[in-house]
C-alpha cells in the first residue's frame, strides 16, 4: 500500500479537536490505522478482509469504549 492520503477520524473521537482517537485510510485492497495524536509515527496496515476480522475481534473482547 502506498502512503495513504485520505485519513478519516473515528466517529467516536468526540468533541473538541478530536485528537484522542484513531484515524483510518483505505485503498481498494488495504486499510491503514494510525494514532491521531502522533500521525507521523507508524501505522498498522491490514488487507481489507483482515481488518474486518480485527475489528470483530476487538468488539468481542468487551473493551470499554472511551
Amino acid at each position: 500500500m502506498t502512503t495513504p492520503v485520505n485519513w478519516r477520524k473515528s466517529s467516536y473521537s468526540g468533541g473538541g479537536e478530536g485528537n484522542n482517537c484513531v484515524e483510518i485510510a483505505s485503498s481498494p485492497t488495504h486499510i491503514a490505522i494510525r494514532d491521531s495524536k502522533t500521525p507521523a509515527r507508524a501505522t498498522l496496515t491490514f488487507p481489507a478482509g483482515d481488518f474486518t476480522a480485527f475489528v470483530k475481534a476487538l468488539k468481542s473482547t468487551g473493551f470499554p469504549e472511551g
